[in-house]
């Protein structure tokens, strides 16, 4: 039968949307609570959604029972500081599994290759059922920081490279693409992520704020870009070597729960 999917992230696995124009205040993201949650870089996480309504960041289906990244419970403590968030998680009516804002410390081009994952968007999720993607809406204005997103996490022929302005909006098929942020800054990023299930409400969604599956390149120095792949390819061997040594099999697919 196989899931239901958005035509608009078939070509390249993302679709950029229009600019968020409105201003937030930064208490919404600053004021809530944070847990320790790392995922491809030094990050926390402040969930507005989790499986059961409490401030974690677990995986839906490592709780009792176990089920899919879908029906997340808001979690009154955290949404009531950060309303304007909540609206934003829930404008396009498609079903939220877990929505959290991300806290990303700066960052090397390197590092954001190194950190490239997939995520595990839909363990235990039904067949013929919506297929869970993820929305990224940036709040920092980050302009020297951009998204990295590749179909294979070590081949850079396809590479492409989103700029992460306050008010950028994405929405990633993460189960797919490999994905990663370089943040160039001296303070930390703030972006909200949500996990929404794919169907007629999301493409309407996609439809109203003309999300398209490109986007400008963000320009890096091609001495910038060989540098990292090396980099990359200097950590994943070290890492082999290190697994090797203690007798285990590398992981080598990183994939963010």
């Amino acid at each position: 039968m196989g899931y239901i999917k958005s035509a608009a992230l078939d070509e390249t696995g993302f679709v950029v949307l229009d600019s968020y124009n409105e201003e937030i205040d930064p208490q919404e993201w600053l004021s809530i609570e944070y847990v320790d949650w790392k995922s491809s870089g030094d990050t926390r996480f402040a969930p507005l959604a989790s499986a059961k309504g409490e401030i974690e960041c677990n995986g839906f289906w490592n709780h009792t029972p176990p089920r899919t990244d879908k029906d997340g419970v808001w979690i009154p403590e955290q949404t009531e500081k950060a309303p304007t968030l909540t609206r934003r998680a829930q404008e396009p009516g498609a079903n939220v599994g877990r929505c959290r804002i991300i806290e990303l410390q700066p960052n090397s081009y390197a590092d954001a290759l190194y950190n490239l994952h997939q995520d595990d968007n839909n363990r235990l999720n039904p067949d013929g059922t919506g297929w869970v993607v993820r929305g990224f809406f940036n709040l920092t204005d980050d302009k020297n920081s951009y998204f990295v997103l590749r179909e294979n996490r070590t081949d850079p022929s396809i590479e492409y490279r989103v700029a992460l302005p306050a008010g950028a909006q994405l929405i990633v098929d993460t189960q797919r693409l490999w994905h990663a942020v370089h943040h160039d800054g001296t303070e930390p990023r703030y972006c909200l992520i949500t996990s929404w299930e794919s169907g007629p409400e999301l493409d309407a969604y996609i439809e109203k704020y003309h999300g398209v599956p490109t986007a400008p390149q963000f320009e890096v120095a091609q001495e910038v870009l060989d540098a990292g792949q090396a980099e990359q390819a200097r950590r994943d061997a070290a890492r082999a070597a290190y697994y090797a040594a203690k007798g285990k099999a590398e992981v080598q697919a990183m994939s963010e729960a």
